[in-house]
């Protein structure tokens, strides 16, 4: 799941960022609403979450133009404000959530799941596929009654995978998804936590290559 901070603190838009990491999501941020924007054009996001009091151009003309985008990304408005008038007001402007600051980590990662199942991306809080169960809100994968002890691009691989519900997933796409902005595309990062992730998932194989087009569930 590839997600764009836009939070013009910047300790606070890293500390969000590594949170949001270690639950597996592909992280860019963004220090100011022209940053944001242009970022948004680029990438492909499933959420962004954004901040309202931003330098250079203010949240609330960052979520309108977010909104008219063909194909818009969810929005999960994050602001120190919590009051009933500024939630309201937030979501009137066509924010799809808001989380007033200070949030736990855990609750920001449900929602933007809860967002990102919404916009389509994933279709069910749970993904099964043959005896492989995984739940990416609370970050469990299970193959039978083993446990597997994903780090987090390789969950990040296998729920892509898992969404796609057997289509190929280009190695670019996984890249995208998976990996942010820093990501060196010419790596062979892909095949190697490709790699890994099969041997853990054991036999009889879960994810098959597909020769030069990507992977997909067997």
């Amino acid at each position: 799941m590839r997600i764009l901070v836009v939070e013009d603190e910047p300790q606070l838009a890293d500390a969000v960022a590594r949170g949001l990491r270690q639950h597996g999501m592909a992280v860019d941020i963004a220090l100011d609403g022209r940053d944001a924007l242009e970022k948004a054009w680029v990438n492909s996001y499933n959420v962004i979450v954004l901040d309202r009091d931003l330098p250079r151009l203010h949240g609330d003309d960052v979520c309108r133009e977010l909104i008219a985008m063909e194909n818009p990304a969810k929005v999960l408005m994050l602001t120190a404000s919590g009051s009933l008038d500024a939630r309201i007001e937030g979501l009137s402007i066509g924010a799809d959530d808001y989380l007033p600051k200070p949030f736990a980590m855990g609750e920001l990662s449900a929602r933007i799941h809860a967002l990102s199942r919404r916009g389509g991306h994933i279709s069910s809080p749970v993904l099964t596929h043959g005896d492989v169960r995984l739940e990416p809100a609370r970050r469990l994968a299970r193959r039978g009654e083993r446990e597997l002890h994903l780090t987090p691009k390789e969950f990040g691989i296998l729920e892509v995978l898992m969404a796609a519900d057997g289509t190929v997933v280009s190695a670019e796409q996984l890249l995208e998804q998976v990996w942010d902005e820093h990501a060196n595309p010419f790596t062979n990062t892909i095949r190697v936590t490709v790699l890994t992730l099969r041997r853990k998932l054991g036999e009889p194989p879960v994810i098959e290559t597909v020769t030069g087009s990507g992977y997909r569930l067997a």
